[in-house]
């Protein structure tokens, strides 16, 4: 029998599909369809070859199953080159197809609308996914296309003579892509159904939001991933309203301010970042005010940061912003005239998150990349112990023991562990210096008062340096702020640097063998001292 030029085409996404197949038809092909494409595609006037004619079965099991069937797959996978192949063929009656256009029942777009657990199983694809593979199994004689995109270079081959083999490998390549996007989706959901946190097998999918120049520095390649879904005031759903490209630095910067800014849902405030960690934290009755108290914090660091701003950037604060160089601005939303103002700038950008404060999903991970593995973790969603805000101010139960070795030792348990309790604005800046420090490069210690950071040492190998840097950095501002620490006192010291700097109350998590000593240190001092629990060391 003489071989027929033939395509199977059968889409969710009917993105220029008419076109195409008017396309293949010039080009001498057949078109085999299913279902609605075939009724798309007979509206537009064209000759269709209904699935059920090549199988001699009817489409059954509403649609589950049309084309798994000997004459649709033995058709794609013969191989051509192999006489043995072709003569079965031509003893089973069955034509090759040479074409193959098929997108995935749509998964995605499923989950997205938030459908039950039986829609989302029913629109699992599994013809599609099986025919997408024998068709990529024998690329070398079957063109397969599962992105519109590709549609006019398949074209503009066969008009040429034919798809080459070059542009059926790279054919080829995206169908396995395509099917392990989409089964990832289809695993991962179903381990959340199942309350499955971390599987034995994990995969996530990405799509490309852009290249970059360069990553850290101009040697590296880089690009950026978005998730498949674009979470709420993230950087991924950020409208950029002006400047160039986000770089590699700018896009992990940014992240560092975003993921800070999201503990001031209730209160108006902006956090000045460089390298992913804050230089200068401001709170205030307006944007405005906060916007100044975080530039006051540090005005040498800030030039050259990034801006994470949880309210509406008005004319007065966009005038601020003008007067120094600022790399990028986050922000809920611009006035038109504090964008005049912005756009003043050429090296600005200028970004609108819409929900910008929003907690993170449940469902979201924090993961870092390590050569040969990878690291997952929950994110550091707490804030204090149990979420007591009660430990600011009542005092800790103390216990007097003994050592294994039988020597006297004094364990602390939540609360307020110095002699002195912290007042009531005291109380308040170590909350706010205790939200600042969690978000800071371990060894982190982080000074503030009046509702902005007064100094910030982060980074160091050991605490007493990230005291001494954050004390160096307020300057006379240090006197009558209060001190967080995101994880103990390993020794006193960083008290005596407090008592010489005139810091009045202290936050920290407690636990070290060396409590005692620092609480000592502290009440001779007259200063209040807090114990709340959870560490908050970030790398």
């Amino acid at each position: 029998m003489k071989m027929k030029k033939r395509a199977l085409v059968s889409v969710s996404d009917k993105a220029g599909v008419v076109e195409f197949c008017k396309g293949l038809v010039e080009n001498g092909f057949e078109i085999i369809s299913t279902g609605g494409t075939a009724k798309a595609l007979k509206d537009a006037g064209l000759k269709v070859i209904g699935i059920s004619e090549i199988t001699g079965f009817p489409e059954c099991l509403d649609g589950r199953v049309k084309t798994l069937h000997p004459n649709v797959h033995a058709g794609l996978l013969a191989m051509r080159s192999n006489p043995e192949h072709m003569a079965q063929l031509e003893k089973l009656n069955i034509n090759t197809i040479d074409i193959v256009c098929v997108n995935l029942y749509p998964f995605k777009a499923t989950l997205a609308k938030g459908a039950d657990f039986a829609e989302c199983v029913e629109n699992i694809d599994i013809g599609g996914p099986t025919m997408i593979r024998a068709a990529a199994k024998n690329y070398q004689d079957v063109a397969v296309i599962v992105d519109p995109k590709d549609y006019d270079k398949v074209l503009s081959e066969l008009k040429t003579g034919g798809v080459t083999l070059e542009t059926k490998k790279y054919l080829q390549y995206k169908v396995f892509a395509h099917t392990a996007v989409y089964d990832s989706l289809i695993s991962n959901y179903l381990a959340a159904q199942l309350g499955i946190t971390f599987p034995e097998q994990v995969t996530f999918a990405y799509e490309k939001a852009q290249d970059m120049r360069y990553g850290e520095n101009p040697q590296q390649q880089a690009v950026f991933y978005n998730e498949q879904f674009i979470r709420s005031g993230s950087l991924s759903s950020a409208k950029q309203l002006w400047g160039k490209e986000l770089s590699y630095n700018n896009i992990n910067d940014a992240n560092g301010a975003l993921e800070l800014l999201k503990e001031f849902a209730n209160t108006p405030a902006v956090v000045a970042c460089k390298h992913a960690n804050p230089c200068g934290v401001g709170t205030g009755k307006s944007v405005f005010e906060a916007y100044m108290r975080a530039y006051e914090s540090d005005p040498v660091s800030v030039f050259g940061g990034i801006l994470a701003i949880n309210g509406t950037v008005d004319k007065d604060t966009a005038t601020e912003i003008n007067k120094i160089f600022i790399e990028i601005v986050m922000a809920s939303d611009y006035t038109k005239e504090a964008l005049e103002i912005l756009e003043q700038k050429k090296n600005i950008r200028l970004l609108k998150i819409d929900n910008i404060a929003a907690k993170r999903e449940k469902s979201a991970f924090d993961m870092k990349k390590v050569y040969g593995g990878l690291l997952v973790q929950q994110y550091d969603e707490s804030l204090i112990h149990g979420e007591d805000l009660s430990l600011l101010s009542k005092k800790a139960e103390v216990e007097e023991t003994l050592t294994p070795a039988g020597k006297p030792k004094t364990v602390y348990g939540m609360g307020v562990v110095t002699k002195r309790a912290p007042t009531k604005e005291e109380i308040k800046a170590m909350l706010f210096a205790w939200k600042v420090v969690k978000h800071t490069k371990s060894n982190a210690i982080v000074i503030g008062k009046d509702g902005r950071t007064t100094g910030i040492g982060m980074g160091q190998t050991n605490r007493i340096w990230a005291a001494q840097q954050a004390i160096a950095h307020a300057g006379k501002e240090a006197k009558g702020s209060v001190m967080a620490s995101d994880a103990f006192f390993p020794f006193p010291d960083c008290v005596d640097e407090c008592v010489k700097a005139g810091i009045t109350a202290i936050i920290q998590p407690g636990g070290s063998i060396q409590d005692k000593a620092s609480v000592e240190a502290c009440d001779a001092a007259n200063i209040a001292m807090v114990f709340v629990g959870d560490r908050h060391f970030k790398h």
